[in-house]
């Protein structure tokens, strides 16, 4: 490969006027790869947007964008995707990054390194050796430690954590993917699981996850569940049954765009 896959980082943001400024500067300090940042809004008068726009001239790399595909963080990250799909057709990279300041940003280059390498999706993992977890809540955190490393010991899939928003995805994989999420955080599980059982290259870098330390958690168990237990099911049904899990990949899709 010649050159560095350009890479566009992806912030969805709902009331984050407390930690997005910080988030920004962690971005510009410990993200070594030159990258562009998109913001991505649901609503006009989010408080965060007052607070993004007041630190332009600090952070000339950063971009406000309206969520027009779905409302919520999955809307607001599949309108990431569209955008840096449309900008970079198969030559760039995503990365997901929540504004809670809970993501190992000192772990994007090497994440960034192994798409250049030739995987497809790079997931920040809290379950691999070196990976850790702090707070998030006992039964949330136990239930997606099971989860993840169950998946991967019951099956071949090549990452121990499933679930972590924090993944890179290459523009050529998610433009032939169709997204068929609609709430929550259950994305990046399916795009796990659809990337491992479609033949795409899924790795993963250990991570340190840390609770947020401004804002409340958007994060909801109970009402989020079945959707997980929808695609690790799928996967299980794969490795075991031969049962499809999505389309098969196709030629560039604009699926996510809703």
């Amino acid at each position: 490969m010649s050159g560095l896959l350009p890479l566009t980082v992806v912030v969805p943001v709902y009331h984050e006027e407390e930690s997005i400024a910080e988030t920004l500067a962690r971005l510009r300090d410990e993200v070594a790869v030159p990258h562009d940042v998109l913001v991505v809004y649901d609503e006009e008068d989010d408080p965060t947007l007052p607070v993004v726009r007041g630190l332009a001239g600090a952070h000339p790399n950063v971009e406000l964008v309206f969520n027009d595909v779905r409302r919520g963080v999955i809307g607001a990250i599949r309108k990431g995707f569209q955008v840096a799909c449309e900008r970079h057709g198969d030559d760039g990279a995503v990365l997901v990054v929540m504004a809670d300041l809970s993501d190992d940003l000192a772990k994007v280059e090497a994440m960034h390194r192994m798409l250049e390498e030739g995987y497809d999706l790079v997931a920040g993992s809290r379950y691999s050796p070196g990976g850790e977890q702090h707070g998030g809540g006992w039964i949330k955190s136990r239930l997606s430690r099971l989860a993840g490393r169950s998946l991967a010991a019951l099956t071949d899939l090549p990452t121990r954590d499933c679930t972590n928003a924090f993944r890179i995805y290459r523009t050529s994989f998610l433009r032939r993917v169709r997204v068929e999420s609609t709430g929550g955080f259950e994305l990046s599980l399916e795009l796990t699981v659809k990337a491992w059982a479609h033949g795409f290259r899924v790795g993963e870098v250990p991570s340190v996850w840390r609770d947020r330390e401004a804002g409340r958690s958007k994060f909801r168990l109970v009402a989020w569940l079945p959707r997980y237990l929808r695609w690790y099911l799928l996967a299980l049904g794969h490795h075991y049954l031969g049962l499809e899990v999505g389309d098969p990949p196709a030629e560039p899709t604009r699926s996510w765009e809703g």
